[in-house]
């Protein structure tokens, strides 16, 4: 701490060049902040996805349905303790840019399997006892206004009704909110009974099933065990755990882990070239204070040190800055307007920048500070 003005003083003596090395850190920073935060929205699930839940769709695609008397060999299936299903209804709130998903669902069983969802009691027993009743994220109702008692009216693309009209309306009994922070709080959950009986077509199928295990262990046994049930059957199925199927649902976008990696090992990589010359310029320009400092007793060491706390104090101060900024702009909201369910900057993304910040200012500023720690006095002297 007794050598920091030391440092400041360094950075200070050409200040337009450190302005804009902190600025180019800085934007670096912010890019990594959203990117990471797309990279988890894009993601969405995967890290609260249940351990102890698979998911079971035709083996085809997710597309084709499967019957609903499914539900009662899947139950007799050893290793399986409970098994609910849902439907996709791929409707239109007033705009098609109004996207969000809509499933049609067995209440009780449904919140069951999903305790993550978390809803007021006496909205679960509303839900019970409407046969329009629907159940929607805290973000999707914020964002068109609805609020309980709402009538909603959606305009089918697929399921007709039985009068071969296609506008649904159902009423909001319900509003749910995550138990995570990663739960995704956008989708809108209405009753299957009521859908199955009032569509057109397709009755007594559903999308997909929903499986817990007793033991997380077994999970892929038991998905196994559930596929050889239907084998050869019309309706053959492909059972997964949970999280292996959003990660599936996310690779039909692009491998986004890879993609984002991609993107920011070429964005540091271009910073670490910019913080490394800036630290060299400093250091040269300074040749001689540095045989000044070592001959007023600083040793080798201690010139090391300096210029690697004035590199990692410049990669801090743009570093933080940027991850800062990225922290408060993904806050205030998600630029997308809805299209991501999920949008924050996860913590442990937060803590790993810190992490690239230390391992930026150390790599920009080694080979200026072995440079200045090699230096002999009366070389540096002379220039």
């Amino acid at each position: 701490m007794k050598f920091l003005a030391l440092i400041a003083a360094n950075l200070k003596r050409k200040k337009l060049r450190t302005l804009l090395t902190i600025l180019s850190i800085l934007v670096a920073f912010i890019l990594y902040g959203y990117l990471s935060a797309i990279s988890r929205a894009l993601n969405q699930g995967v890290s609260v996805a249940g351990a102890d839940r698979l998911m079971v769709r035709h083996k085809v695609s997710i597309a084709q349905p499967l019957p609903a008397s499914y539900a009662g060999r899947i139950a007799r299936v050893p290793g399986v303790q409970a098994v609910t299903h849902a439907s996709w209804f791929g409707g239109i709130y007033q705009d098609p840019k109004n996207f969000f998903a809509q499933m049609a669902v067995v209440p009780e069983a449904w919140l069951a399997m999903y305790p993550e969802f978390l809803l007021p009691a006496d909205q679960r027993e509303a839900w019970r006892r409407t046969r329009t009743g629907v159940v929607v994220g805290r973000k999707t109702a914020q964002k068109f206004g609805w609020k309980i008692g709402d009538r909603i009216p959606l305009q089918a693309t697929v399921w007709r009704k039985m009068d071969g009209s296609s506008g649904w309306e159902f009423d909001l009994v319900g509003i749910y909110d995550g138990a995570e922070k990663g739960t995704d709080d956008t989708q809108f959950f209405f009753r299957y009974d009521y859908f199955d009986e009032a569509r057109q077509f397709g009755k007594g199928l559903v999308g997909w099933y929903i499986v817990r295990v007793q033991d997380p262990a077994a999970a892929a046994a038991v998905a196994q065990r559930i596929d050889d049930e239907f084998a050869n059957s019309p309706w053959e199925t492909k059972a997964e755990t949970e999280g292996a199927f959003l990660r599936g649902w996310a690779k039909q976008i692009g491998d986004i882990t890879t993609i984002m990696a991609a993107i920011l090992s070429a964005v540091f990589f271009t910073i670490l070239l910019v913080a490394g010359n800036t630290m060299a310029q400093s250091v040269r320009e300074r040749t001689d204070e540095i045989g000044v400092l070592k001959a007023l007793g600083f040793t080798n060491a201690q010139v090391l040190a300096l210029v690697l706390a004035e590199s990692c104090l410049l990669a801090g101060l743009g570093g933080t800055l940027g991850m800062g900024i990225a922290w408060l702009l993904i806050s205030s909201g998600d630029p997308t307007r809805g299209a991501l369910p999920i949008f924050f900057f996860p913590t442990a993304n937060l803590l790993l920048g810190f992490g690239l910040i230390l391992a930026l200012g150390l790599a920009a500023g080694i080979l200026p500070a072995a440079q200045a720690m090699r230096l002999r006095i009366a070389e540096a002297l002379r220039r």
